[in-house]
């Protein structure tokens, strides 16, 4: 109804039709607010559910609210300016997120692209010997084929020595648990802000640890790449050297209410039954497995380069009435092609990292058990909460490791080794 009807029967309604008594008068009641839509409302903002959906975020980031009304009083300036610190920390863990995973990505098409371009070199040249060793005479034909062989079997040699050298499978599993482990740290940090009350050491904390991890797994290649044939095998670490703890305030404030933040002796001798099982059984274990396939590694590094050296050798030698330089060349092209699918095919590289991660893994857990143990109770994280932590990153339920502790404790009384490892998970 436009507004032009309504006035014409607003008029109609509260006018008389005559004088005479009979005269039957009539009106028209409204509302006292009549909401009459005269234009089409503009379509409502995007949501932020909306919003991350479309660009791809797994999961809500919890928004930095201004408390300028009844609650201003509640959040002081100096937690919002830390507040916005980790914010500025998040994006630039998210940005390092982005950036090895892209980097990982490329470095695993090296690896593949590298292994497919190099067989195919050998194989090449292994033919075009075999070729030359049948025809007969020499002259141009010979002469051709032998260059051409060289000159694959010596580009074939110079890449390898390259890629053994930079191990492309591994470099992307370098970036595939660097991807991983920022993706962690983003948690933790947007855990630590939907808390709230974060403090600045909660701000030290964050920064620290992605310049651990910048350290541990670094992005560029030339002067800072990892070595990938250290003399022994060491786990990664990607953690800050001195640990920081949880807020003590908040531990503090649990104490002085009554609580004894859920420790006792029977956790401790717990988590120290525990902690041997993963030095005697897990961290040996992996140091063994490292150690290994890092020997596998260098043997087969060394092996692929000095294969396609003497079939490069064998080759130039070939000539009319000796079969011996093209029977070395040949074989030795077989042979060369078979170890680079070996090492790079199956990504022997690839699997030492795995393991130096792992033993990292179980290094980090041995530091953050001895170094909660070391503290005071009241500066400790919560008892239960710890235990829940340590029973998950080991694949085990809450019973599942006190069952682990207790046949800790009693192998060790009756002089036995125990038959398990701690962890379900690796």
């Amino acid at each position: 109804m436009t507004s032009l009807q309504i006035s014409s029967l607003l008029s109609n309604s509260f006018c008389s039709t005559s004088p005479s008594p009979s005269t039957v008068k009539s009106s028209l009641h409204l509302p006292k607010t009549l909401s009459i839509p005269l234009s089409v409302p503009p379509n409502p903002k995007p949501s932020r559910k909306l919003f991350e959906e479309l660009n791809g975020f797994s999961h809500a980031i919890p928004i930095l609210q201004d408390n300028s009304g009844n609650n201003s009083t509640t959040t002081s300036t100096t937690s919002k300016a830390t507040i916005i610190k980790l914010y500025a920390i998040l994006e630039a863990v998210a940005d390092r997120v982005e950036m090895h995973h892209n980097i990982g990505d490329q470095r695993d098409n090296w690896n593949t692209l590298l292994l497919n371009s190099v067989n195919m070199l050998t194989l090449t040249a292994s033919a075009m010997v075999g070729l030359a060793a049948s025809i007969g005479g020499g002259g141009a034909p010979l002469l051709a084929l032998k260059i051409s062989s060289t000159l694959l079997f010596s580009a074939s040699t110079g890449m390898l020595v390259v890629m053994n050298k930079i191990q492309p499978s591994q470099l992307a599993e370098e970036q595939r648990n660097a991807t991983r482990l920022f993706k962690q740290l983003q948690s933790h940090i947007e855990t630590t802000i939907a808390i709230g009350n974060p403090t600045e050491e909660d701000v030290k904390d964050a920064m620290e640890r992605v310049l651990a991890l910048d350290k541990a797994y670094p992005l560029p290649l030339l002067g800072a790449m990892l070595e990938k044939f250290p003399k022994k095998f060491e786990p990664a670490v990607w953690w800050p050297s001195t640990p920081k703890g949880i807020n003590s305030s908040k531990y503090q404030e649990a104490k002085q209410q009554g609580k004894n933040n859920g420790w006792n002796k029977g956790l401790e001798m717990e988590l120290r039954n525990v902690l041997e099982v993963v030095k005697e059984k897990d961290m040996k274990d992996y140091e063994r497995l490292g150690n290994l396939v890092l020997k596998i590694n260098k043997s087969l590094a060394i092996a692929g380069p000095l294969l396609t050296g003497i079939a490069a050798v064998g080759s130039a030698c070939v000539r009319e009435g000796s079969s011996w330089p093209a029977i070395v060349a040949v074989i030795g092209g077989a042979l060369a092609t078979t170890v680079n699918a070996l090492e790079h095919g199956g990504q022997v590289g690839m699997v030492s990292e795995m393991y130096r991660n792992c033993g990292g893994f179980f290094k980090q857990l041995e530091n953050s058990i001895e170094d909660t143990m070391e503290k005071d109770e009241d500066q400790r994280e919560n008892g239960e909460l710890f235990e829940m932590k340590l029973a998950l990153k080991l694949g085990r339920s809450l019973s599942q490791l006190r069952d682990l502790a207790r046949k800790s404790a009693y192998s060790r009384v009756e002089g036995t080794t125990i038959d398990e490892f701690a962890s379900k998970l690796f």
